[in-house]
């Protein structure tokens, strides 16, 4: 696929280099989506701004991945960290939790330094979530970001073991990295009851649960708590470390839950669109409960476009915040259009 990206100026608005949707993805009856701004109020004095999305996010991927090398490092018994790192690093991560969760501390004005222990948390989350995903009885998946998944490696029992252990390291790592001079411990306490509310049985676990067990009528909670439930978990954390309000919490919450649908969605429409045949599309919709699976592909577009406008009008919440809301929206412009690639798969 072959992208390129516009920028869209308009005045008193912060200019963002938005993607041009591959011709593939989206019919002629949904190319609106290509042409969306995103438009941020700011004082008449401040001068146009471009964001780069593409830097901010690979720079917080160096970042991330350094403060992930040290938390996880290889001890005794050498093979279950072997096996958590492979994972926790592996190339080709986007680290999309970590990221927002940054982000979203930035735009109360939190320190990036006070984010990164609970960004790594939740790396260490989302890393265990998909070992355990991938695993034979669950969703059967023999690679993960170009690699072979964790249980090919390593064998199922060890990838069990690996992910049960990147749980509590999770926890742990928020407890005994966060810097107490930039974040009250009740802070803290909400965000690890934010943390195991968003894995447990109310959250990713009940989506999991549902997907294997859940009839069609599913996929919306489905959705919901397998893949929104990592966004909207990974907004509010950051939120919560930087002392937002309730009110804004909630914003973050309905702004993270949609973006992680809307990633997903077009994950699905774009693998719908490369499918090689009528039997890897059957196989696909007897495996997993998504909306193109479901409803079909023109049925998921129009879900990704009301994803996508509902996580921008929470973001209009915060304009008094002014260009500091600018990454949070973009987020939403790359779930939705993939206007980049990092250069590895995953």
């Amino acid at each position: 696929m072959v992208f390129s990206l516009i920028a869209i100026p308009s005045p008193l608005t912060t200019t963002i280099y938005l993607p041009l949707k591959s011709p593939n993805l989206y019919s002629q009856k949904h190319i609106k989506m290509s042409k969306t701004q995103c438009s941020l109020s700011v004082s008449s004095q401040s001068k146009t701004a471009q964001f780069d999305l593409k830097t901010y996010w690979t720079t917080l991927i160096g970042e991330i991945n350094q403060e992930l090398d040290r938390a996880v490092p290889v001890q005794y018994p050498d093979k279950i960290y072997e096996a958590m790192r492979y994972s926790v690093l592996a190339k080709g991560a986007k680290r999309s939790p970590p990221v927002m969760c940054v982000a979203a501390c930035e735009l109360f004005g939190g320190n990036r330094l006070a984010a990164f222990p609970t960004a790594c948390a939740l790396e260490m989350v989302h890393a265990a979530s998909l070992i355990h995903d991938d695993l034979p009885c669950m969703d059967d998946d023999p690679s993960r970001r170009g690699q072979p998944s964790n249980h090919k490696i390593y064998g199922v029992d060890m990838a069990i073991l690996a992910g049960d252990a990147l749980f509590p390291l999770g926890f742990s790592h928020i407890v005994s990295q966060t810097p107490s001079d930039l974040v009250p411990e009740q802070r803290l306490l909400r965000v690890i009851a934010e943390i195991a509310r968003a894995v447990g049985s109310k959250g990713m676990a009940a989506g999991q649960f549902l997907d294997l067990e859940g009839g069609p009528n599913a996929v919306e909670f489905v959705q919901e708590k397998k893949f929104g439930e990592m966004g909207e978990c990974s907004a509010v954390c950051g939120g919560l470390l930087a002392g937002a309000s309730d009110d804004e919490i909630q914003r973050l919450r309905r702004y993270g839950r949609a973006v992680g649908v809307l990633y997903q969605v077009v994950d699905d429409i774009l693998e719908a669109k490369t499918m090689k045949s009528k039997f890897d599309e059957e196989e696909k919709r007897k495996k997993r409960k998504s909306y193109v699976a479901v409803y079909g592909v023109e049925k998921a577009i129009e879900v990704a476009e009301e994803l996508r406008a509902k996580a921008k009008k929470e973001l209009d919440g915060f304009e008094k915040y002014g260009e500091s809301v600018v990454p949070l929206y973009s987020f939403v412009d790359y779930a939705a259009d993939r206007g980049f690639s990092f250069g590895e798969s995953g």
